[in-house]
Order: C-alpha cells, then structure tokens, then sequence
C-alpha cells in the first residue's frame, strides 16, 4: 500500500500497515516509511 511520507517528501510503500481508526471515526491505515522510519498514515479503507 502506498502512502505519502512527509519526511522523505515522497511516495513510499508502507511497510506493516494495519487498519486503524481515527478519532472523528474515519478509516485509515498506518504503517512506517522503509526509508526512514516516519509513521505513515493513509486515510480510506484499504482496497
């Protein structure tokens, strides 16, 4: 799954992603930038 890490300043493939939700309730998942480690959130259910 590809999020955007702010970091990095670019796409990045999530590594270990998991489904969470957040506080107003929305779908979303997080994971970790391969590169450097920053927590990378992608809003949306996961397809």
């Amino acid at each position: 799954m590809v999020g955007y890490c702010f970091k990095c300043q670019a796409p990045c493939d999530m590594s270990a992603p998991q489904p969470v939700t957040l506080k107003n309730g929305r779908p979303a998942s997080q994971g970790t930038c391969p590169k450097c480690g920053q927590k990378v959130v992608r809003l949306g259910r996961a397809a």
